[in-house]
């Protein structure tokens, strides 16, 4: 029987699943719309697809490493009770070291295999999701690699080895001591986590964000009354303040505010026994920037009394 592309419009409505799930679904079946209905049910798909409308703002971010190089991911779920369920925490453990095999870009990740099931890790996860019965996804990865020395990771909020709430990278360049260099790089690692920089160098902040400020302190400056030349040294003493906030080598450091990371690294440097640079870094904070649903409970509630 020939599949128009109305059946497939058609089951795609009632199902949810995807465009090609329901042309093999109807495939499959011969054009039989309720049996391809069950066939999908059956793989899980319509019941994932349906599913991949909801907020996933929970989950875990996790973390693998080698000797030169780390990965971090965020795969986010619908509850906390998931992200606390053997099996989730098992997906994203593997999904972390998969990413390690890979250029740590969202894609590769998506489209690498996945020992375990021979799949794609997409393909995996959107089992996992019929199988678990909450929506899921992939939603992040990071890699930072270093030719010499060690990328460094710390999570934070740990629910077990490498996983946790929030995941950091720290990636440190020398030819001397590697250990000495990861010990280094997990506490400016913590330092992050702590701090939340923007940017590593001054020059890497976003201008647009750099203007932004200038023009606020340039108002709030104006005000006072002051002559043209004080307002502008007011305005460099305010931007210089900015960067001591905001940039990670000029921020005053956790372990030992009396130093800025910059100056604790060059102290660093005596047991690790060689010139040592931070090239970059990385912070997952599970959720972050996810719009979650805001759902009002007793209007729901009322909602159902009335039904």
């Amino acid at each position: 029987m020939s599949i128009t592309a109305a059946m497939v419009k058609e089951l795609r409505e009632k199902s949810g699943a995807g465009m090609m799930d329901c042309k093999t679904a109807l495939t499959e079946n011969n054009g039989d719309m309720e049996a391809a209905m069950d066939w999908l049910r059956k793989k899980g798909i319509a019941k994932a697809d349906k599913k991949a409308g909801r907020t996933a703002a929970e989950g875990l971010i996790g973390v693998a490493s080698d000797a030169n190089s780390a990965v971090v991911v965020e795969v986010n779920s619908e509850t906390d009770f998931v992200a606390r369920n053997d099996a989730f925490q098992a997906l994203v453990s593997n999904i972390a070291t998969v990413a390690l095999g890979t250029d740590g870009s969202i894609d590769a990740v998506s489209s690498a295999t996945y020992p375990a099931t021979g799949k794609s890790v997409a393909d995996t996860v959107k089992d996992a999701i019929g199988t678990i019965g909450e929506n899921m996804t992939l939603r992040r990865s990071a890699k930072l690699s270093v030719e010499n020395g060690a990328v460094a990771s710390y999570v934070h909020n740990t629910v077990t080895d490498g996983l946790g709430k929030l995941g950091v990278l720290v990636a440190i360049e020398t030819t001397g001591n590697a250990d000495a260099a990861r010990a280094f790089g997990r506490q400016v690692a913590m330092h992050v986590a702590a701090t939340n920089p923007l940017a590593l160098t001054e020059a890497d902040v976003d201008p647009a964000a750099v203007a932004r400020e200038k023009e606020i302190f340039s108002d709030q400056a104006r005000q006072s009354g002051k002559p043209e030349n004080i307002i502008e040294k007011m305005v460099e003493g305010r931007l210089r303040k900015f960067f001591e906030e905001v940039v990670l080598l000029k921020q005053a450091f956790v372990m030992n505010p009396d130093l800025t990371v910059e100056k604790a690294l060059a102290e660093a440097e005596k047991e690790i026994g060689a010139p040592a640079k931070i090239v970059g870094f990385v912070r997952f904070a599970l959720g972050e920037g996810v719009e979650r649903e805001e759902t009002d409970f007793a209007a729901e509630v009322a909602a159902a009394a009335k039904s």
